[in-house]
C-alpha cells in the first residue's frame, strides 16, 4: 500500500516536557496549546487558511473540552477548521496521525494539523450520578491517579503490567538500570551545544505564560523535572512493589505539554517545508493489543505490522524510537526484533523526558525525524504501548537527496 500523504520538514513543533505540578501545573491543556499554536503560525507566517483540517488528540479532560478540534482551532486562530478528538492514551499521537492521513488520502483535505496536548498535574475529578445506587449516591473517580492504578479490565495497575512482563521474559532489575542509564546518557546528547538538537523543533528558552495567557511569568531552558540515572544513582533503588523488580529509574514520570504536528498532500509539503529538498514520507502504521495485563509486549506486534504495510524489515530500519513508560519496553522489544538496545531512543525518550500521554508520541516522532535528517536520510520506526494492553506503531523515510 502506498501512502501519499508526506510531512514537511520543520512542520511540527512541541514545548518542553514538565513533570507533574511543575511549572505546567495550572495551565489548561487546550488553551495552552492553542496559544502555541498561535506563536508558531506567526514564527512561519503562514496563512490562516493554510489548514482545512485538524485532529486533536487529547486524554485528560479540561474544562471546556467537549469542544474538543474545533475550539482549540478557533483559539489557536484557525477560525473554521474542523475535525474530531482522538482519546487512546499514549497512542493518542500516533493515532491522530492516522486520522489527519485517512483525511487526506480520501481527498478530504489536503493540509491537516495535528495538536497533541494534556495535562496530568490537577487532573479533574468526576462524580457519575446513580440515582439507583444505594442512597442515591453515585460514583467518583480522580481521573489521572484511578486510571493509573486501576485498569477495569482486570483491576491490574500500569506498573503490574510491567512487572507482568519482565516475570514471564525474565528481564531483571539489573538490566533495567542498565537501559535507564543508557537512556539518560542518550538524552544528553540533545542538551549539547546549549540543546541544539532540541532547537531543531523546539522554542528554547521556553517562554512560560500565566494561567489567562496573558504576560510571561518565567523561562525554561529544557524539560523540566528530569532525573538522570547514572549506576551509581540506581545501585540502592528498591522495587515499587515488594518482590517486584521494576524501581522508580526503571519507570518514567506524570509530565504536562504539548506537540503538533502537520500532515499534507506532496505539494502542499513542498510549500510548507522549511527544506524542500528534504522529504519525509509516510510509509506505514501498526496496532496491537496483547493478553491482558501485558502492555508492554504491543511494541512487538504494532511494529511488526508498520513494516509489514511499509514493506520493509527491521535489518532496513536505520533508527528506532519507543514510547517507553517502563524501560523493560525496550529490552522486550530488542530481544524480539533484534535491533540493538544502544541504537534505539538516541537523543531521548519518554522514560527520561517524561509522559503527559497524548504528546508523548508526536514528541517522539518528531525527534525520530529530526535524527534521520541528521544523519543525511534514512528509514525510521517508532512504536509504544497504550493503556488497554494496546500498541501503535509508524514508519517513516526521509529523503534528504
Amino acid at each position: 500500500m502506498s501512502i501519499g500523504a508526506e510531512i514537511p520538514y520543520g512542520g511540527y513543533w512541541s514545548t518542553p516536557f514538565c513533570r507533574w505540578q511543575g511549572d505546567f501545573k495550572n495551565l489548561h491543556a487546550l488553551s495552552f496549546a492553542s496559544h502555541v499554536l498561535r506563536d508558531e503560525l506567526r514564527e512561519r507566517d503562514w496563512s490562516k487558511n493554510v489548514f482545512d483540517f485538524m485532529v486533536l488528540g487529547n486524554t485528560i479532560p479540561q474544562q471546556h473540552s467537549f469542544y474538543g478540534a474545533p475550539w482549540v482551532a478557533t483559539l489557536g486562530g484557525l477560525e473554521g477548521v474542523s475535525g474530531p478528538t482522538v482519546s487512546q492514551a499514549c497512542a493518542s499521537g500516533i493515532r491522530s496521525i492516522v486520522s489527519a492521513v485517512g483525511e487526506i488520502e480520501m481527498g478530504l483535505a489536503t493540509t491537516a494539523l495535528v495538536v497533541t496536548a494534556d495535562r496530568t498535574s490537577n487532573g479533574p475529578h468526576l462524580y457519575y450520578p446513580d440515582p439507583e445506587g444505594v442512597g442515591g449516591g453515585g460514583k467518583s473517580e480522580k481521573w489521572v491517579l484511578d486510571n493509573f492504578s486501576y485498569d477495569p479490565n482486570g483491576g491490574h495497575s500500569m506498573l503490574a503490567t510491567a512487572e507482568n512482563v519482565a516475570l514471564r521474559h525474565g528481564i531483571s532489575m539489573s538490566q533495567q538500570h542498565d537501559v535507564a542509564v543508557m537512556r539518560s546518557e542518550q538524552y544528553q546528547l540533545s542538551l549539547r551545544d546549549d540543546c541544539s538538537f532540541q532547537k531543531r523543533y523546539m522554542r528554547l528558552p521556553f517562554n512560560i505564560p500565566n494561567s489567562r495567557f496573558s504576560k510571561v511569568v518565567g523561562a525554561i531552558g529544557t524539560d523540566v523535572g528530569v532525573r538522570l540515572s547514572t549506576h551509581k544513582s540506581v545501585a540502592g533503588l528498591e522495587p515499587v512493589v515488594k518482590n517486584g523488580s521494576v524501581t522508580y529509574a526503571g519507570q518514567t514520570h506524570p509530565a504536562d505539554g504539548n506537540a503538533s504536528i502537520v500532515v499534507a498532500s506532496p505539494e502542499k509539503c513542498r510549500e510548507l517545508s522549511k527544506d524542500e529538498n528534504i522529504r519525509i514520507k509516510i510509509l506505514g502504521f501498526g496496532q496491537a493489543r496483547v493478553g491482558r495485563a501485558y502492555m508492554p509486549e504491543a511494541v512487538v506486534p504494532a511494529a511488526s505490522m508498520a513494516l509489514k504495510m511499509a514493506g520493509l524489515s527491521i535489518t532496513e530500519i536505520d533508527a528506532v524510537k519507543t514510547h517507553n513508560p517502563f524501560a523493560v519496553n525496550d529490552i522486550l522489544f530488542s530481544r524480539d526484533t533484534g535491533f540493538p538496545l544502544e541504537r534505539m531512543n538516541n537523543y531521548g525518550c519518554s522514560l527520561i523526558w517524561g509522559h503527559p500521554q497524548g504528546p508523548t508520541g508526536t514528541r517522539s516522532l518528531i525527534e525520530l525525524i529530526e535524527e534521520l535528517v541528521e544523519r543525511g536520510g534514512g528509514a525510521g520506526l517508532f512504536s509504544g504501548c497504550a493503556a488497554g494492553d494496546t500498541g501503535m506503531a509508524m514508519c517513516v523515510t526521509v529523503d534528504s537527496s
